[in-house]
């Protein structure tokens, strides 16, 4: 049986989204086997010469357009970088500045997501790794989405006829020493506390424990984070953790889920930490906002984290890192999260 081939979303065109689809290319030809870029020519030779030029060869990667994503299944050079382009090319007065924010990279990379996910949802395609892109670039662009998370979650929520509500999805931070979830996403702290609500984490638990559960092949043991200091001190620090977090991982506790909490926020991802070839006390954290989560798995190093997209009826993967404006067009990032996005969205697809 011929296996369905990846895509790979361009990202932002004046970030280093391109130029680490290069680098994984170029480094890892084998891992790479079967993933096809949906991007713009341009923007992708640019990248390509970009390298080239810095390494002192005269000649770049090349970049061959296909007709068709299928055609991925039988394309196994080492030398190629394969490209769909789904959107009209920019000329070359249209490619977006390094390191600046561009309304035009900003569609560019939305319309590449939707894409990429409107080709999963059809089951042309085993999984979606996307490239970073910018939350500024696509507020210029009029999107109507701060980040991938929530313009997949409405591309699948239309795919199915149902309101985004109704499809609920939840960003999972990786890395090989641990894991968390986090009940919130990208919205203000004000509005980060106001979503800890018992429904919400509930809803965020049986997510992990599904998603967890369907890649592993076992339930996972999930620790859940506190909100307020020192989880609450019993009352004496804030009353989330007993009036709404308690009662929320009781009621998963009796739907046979493995929950242990709420613990303290500032030791709690020690816990769960996975160390010197030993297993964490747990599988996954729940953190209750986003930076309670993701500071510590971004903390251990973003070289081999991956974000992944829990709920979506399709696999989503990314790096764990942003546009990085400020090495963008230099030569110098590392494409390490990205082969690790593609490493686990492989072992999630096949």
């Amino acid at each position: 049986m011929t296996m369905k081939p990846m895509v790979i979303t361009l990202g932002d065109a004046a970030g280093i989204g391109p130029e680490i689809i290069v680098k994984a290319f170029r480094d890892a030809p084998v891992q790479m086997q079967r993933c096809v870029v949906v991007g713009d020519m341009a923007v992708m030779q640019r990248a390509a010469w970009l390298l080239a030029q810095g390494e002192g060869r005269t000649s770049a990667m090349q970049v061959r357009l296909l007709r068709d994503v299928s055609e991925a299944t039988h394309l196994f050079s080492t030398d190629v970088i394969p490209l769909l382009q789904v959107t009209p090319p920019l000329a070359p007065d249209q490619l977006p500045v390094w390191g600046q924010v561009s309304a035009i990279a900003g569609k560019l990379a939305a319309d590449c997501v939707v894409w990429a996910a409107q080709a999963a949802l059809r089951g042309d395609v085993s999984a979606v790794v996307t490239a970073p892109l910018h939350k500024e670039a696509l507020f210029a662009a009029g999107v109507p989405f701060p980040g991938h998370t929530e313009l997949l979650q409405a591309c699948a929520a239309s795919h199915a006829g149902v309101a985004v509500d109704e499809l609920p999805v939840r960003m999972m931070l990786a890395n090989p020493e641990l894991k968390t979830v986090l009940v919130s996403i990208h919205v203000s702290l004000r509005q980060a506390i106001e979503a800890v609500t018992q429904r919400n984490i509930l809803q965020t638990l049986r997510i992990t424990h599904a998603a967890e559960l369907a890649v592993t092949g076992r339930a996972p043991h999930m620790a859940v984070a506190g909100l307020n200091p020192h989880a609450g001190e019993g009352g004496l620090m804030g009353r989330e953790e007993l009036d709404i977090i308690i009662p929320a991982m009781q009621q998963a506790r009796a739907e046979g889920m493995q929950v242990s909490g709420p613990f303290a926020p500032d030791t709690v991802f020690m816990r769960a930490r996975a160390k010197d070839g030993h297993a964490g006390e747990f599988d996954v954290v729940v953190a209750m906002y986003h930076d309670q989560g993701l500071i510590p798995v971004k903390y251990l190093g973003v070289e081999q984290g991956v974000n992944v997209t829990l709920g979506l009826p399709l696999v989503r993967t990314s790096p764990d890192h942003g546009t990085a404006f400020d090495v963008a067009g230099t030569g110098r990032a590392d494409p390490s999260s990205l082969l690790a996005a593609v490493a686990m969205a492989r072992a999630m697809s096949d």
